[in-house]
């Protein structure tokens, strides 16, 4: 089935295997040339191919290399172009391709996942759930000459993206290269991705009657946070539902209009036993699912919504998904892309460690994303020296989803996941207040480490 170069691999890092393994197999050159050619409209292929900028994108938003240049450096000997062509290259990819690329590998390895049997169990039972979210990209250097003088952040762009939580995969992302535009602008172009029978949740940033007219419109279903600027009329008493997880639960009607349109919303109330980090005591969640989805049910679907953002927190902290080096909007919303089917990838091999442990959901739980990338990024470098392409891609290129599920399977089995556990979560400990000292002063750590030892000993 392999190589005997990969054997000392399979046995000490499996997880960094089926990581390449996976790339080879679902991110081919072809592939992604072909993704880039369907999409893009201004750009062309020219000497320097999309599927290079990928890979070289690919090693520095997973921490191999330190930048694109440090990437660049190290395919040198392969490049038949100078790193400005790769930046020039990079400014200039469209969101459009960027957006496709998400799409079209995102289901490509829900495919994977699907023949591994191991997708989850979604936030609402019998249906079919997505959660969205939107996230600004955060500000990049100052390298344009434009931007040198300037001392306010320099914003590259914003995105949408859109989790489908029973396969743990952003399966599709609506992005904008100007940061400073309304996120609701980008709405009418999320309900292009609406089907009927899926359930939407979302924050109070997606709560417009536009919106929650068009995915009615669309036989589908949402959980939308109230925001303050929806009002409507509220019909009938506040009915007692009980205690949610964070709370005691109401109900009651709320009667929304548009050009016309009537739409009458369940609207669940959580009144809150802590008030929120911005000191909300209620939280006001819009719905129009049919009653028999009981409002507590209702409330704990929209609580774990949590699992976009951990999704988001993964991005910035296990993979560079926002370089700051890269000034243009366009190169940004690209990196960002490459770190969301880099996640997707993480998730897919998630989904095969699942399935060789039994398919236990709390595994999901137990598993860190952080460790696993880790344990890929340490362990490239030497895989690549060790490993010719010619080898990955005898093993690995061309195999169909069942095909590639069984491989992965294969070697899940021989993961030691112990060593892949997240730390037991704990409530944080309440922060002292600090009785004294100025901000700007110092303080000897030796010798109030001195201090408590002499007051132990008296």
């Amino acid at each position: 089935m392999f190589h005997e170069v990969f054997e000392r691999f399979i046995e000490d890092s499996p997880v960094c295997v089926m990581f390449r393994g996976t790339l080879e197999s679902m991110f081919s050159p072809q592939r992604l040339d072909a993704i880039f050619e369907q999409a893009a409209v201004r750009q062309y292929e020219g000497e320097l191919l999309f599927s290079t900028c990928a890979d070289l994108m690919g090693l520095a938003v997973a921490g191999t290399r330190k930048s694109v240049n440090a990437a660049y450096r190290a395919r040198q000997k392969e490049m038949t172009v100078a790193v400005k062509s790769v930046y020039n290259k990079l400014g200039g990819i469209e969101p459009a391709v960027s957006e496709r690329m998400v799409r079209a590998t995102a289901a490509d390895l829900a495919e994977v996942i699907g023949q591994l049997k191991a997708e989850m169990k979604g936030p609402l039972t019998g249906y079919d759930v997505r959660i969205l979210d939107g996230n600004h990209l955060a500000g990049t250097d100052h390298r344009l000459k434009e931007l040198r003088r300037l001392g306010a952040a320099a914003l590259p762009g914003q995105s949408i993206a859109v989790l489908n939580p029973q396969r743990q995969l952003i399966e599709d992302v609506v992005l904008e290269e100007d940061g400073h535009a309304n996120e609701r602008t980008l709405l009418p172009r999320v309900l292009e991705r609406v089907q009927g029978g899926q359930c939407w949740i979302g924050d109070r940033n997606f709560c417009t009657l536009d919106f929650l007219f068009g995915v009615k419109q669309r036989g589908a279903y949402f959980i939308i946070r109230q925001h303050g600027q929806l009002q409507g009329q509220l019909i009938g008493r506040q009915k007692r539902i009980g205690r949610v997880e964070t709370g005691v639960a109401y109900e009651q009607t709320l009667r929304v209009v548009r050009g016309g349109q009537v739409m009458d919303l369940r609207r669940v109330t959580i009144k809150r036993d802590k008030p929120t980090e911005k000191g909300e005591k209620e939280i006001h969640l819009l719905t129009n699912l049919p009653a028999k989805v009981q409002a507590r049910k209702v409330a704990e679907a929209y609580r774990k919504r949590w699992k976009i953002e951990t999704a988001f927190q993964d991005l910035a902290t296990t993979l560079r998904s926002e370089l700051n080096t890269l000034a243009y909007p366009d190169a940004a919303l690209f990196g960002f892309c490459i770190a969301l089917v880099l996640l997707n990838t993480l998730s897919t091999i998630k989904a095969a460690l699942r399935r060789a442990a039994g398919g236990e959901e709390k595994l999901e739980r137990n598993l860190s994303t952080y460790s696993l990338a880790d344990e890929v990024s340490g362990v490239w470098r030497g895989m690549e020296i060790a490993i010719p392409s010619s080898h990955w891609t005898e093993a690995f290129a061309g195999l169909s989803a069942p095909q590639l599920a069984r491989k992965l399977l294969w070697l899940a089995k021989k993961v030691e996941l112990r060593q892949f556990y997240t730390n037991p979560w704990t409530p944080k400990r309440p922060q002292p207040k600090r009785t004294s000292g100025n901000r700007g002063n110092h303080v000897s750590t030796h010798r109030l480490l001195q201090q408590r030892a002499a007051a132990r000993e008296r």
